[in-house]
């Protein structure tokens, strides 16, 4: 999310951080699901695209396994569609590999309120059916209003409902870190 010029109330992770943050969650994952047979990365557009990138990216260098990654885009499954925005474009998924009876990593930048993931899951499911679906964020901001839990978390980061948390991405930013920042009126809270 651009902030624009404004400062950021505080830097949670810089590049290095966010790299060792992601190579811990690729081990994690490998470790939880015993290697990385039958393992989807489906990236949510935006952000958690080049995150499960660098996932699959790690994985390959860990344990030469190439894990296939999808692009998943949720917009028409939100159910605060008209909230968030007013003419939503939709930018179609590009996963080019089936997901039935396969372990769907979802990944994501930030997990806020569940609603992302609730929509990811149900555009998840008209795909095939997986064996399972776990997710993977950079960032666990709290604040659920949905009984979605993140099975690998880069970091925890208790949040007011009137913070920001801006993951910059450098295909994206030109930069790679994450910031906190004070809402302002008219800021979206970003999930």
């Amino acid at each position: 999310m651009d902030q624009g010029n404004r400062k950021p109330k505080a830097q949670l992770l810089n590049e290095e951080a966010m790299h060792r943050a992601l190579k811990r969650m690729s081990h994690q994952i490998l470790e939880q699901n015993e290697g990385a047979d039958g393992l989807v990365f489906l990236g949510i557009r935006r952000r958690g695209v080049p995150l499960a990138r660098e996932l699959a990216r790690n994985i390959k260098e860990i344990e030469g396994s190439e894990v296939p990654v999808g692009e998943l885009d949720i917009t028409l499954y939100r159910d605060d569609l008209s909230e968030t925005d007013p003419a939503p474009t939709v930018s179609n998924s590009k996963i080019d590999f089936p997901v039935k009876d396969r372990k769907v990593i979802l990944v994501d930048d930030v997990i806020f309120t569940g609603r992302t993931v609730r929509a990811a899951m149900d555009a998840v499911s008209e795909l095939g059916r997986p064996a399972s679906i776990q997710l993977a964020v950079l960032i666990d901001r709290g604040h659920r209003e949905l009984p979605i839990r993140a099975d690998y978390v880069g970091k925890n980061v208790p949040t007011s409902r009137n913070e920001i948390i801006s993951v910059q991405m450098t295909e994206f930013d030109g930069k790679m870190c994450v910031d906190l920042y004070e809402k302002q009126e008219e800021s979206y809270n970003h999930e």
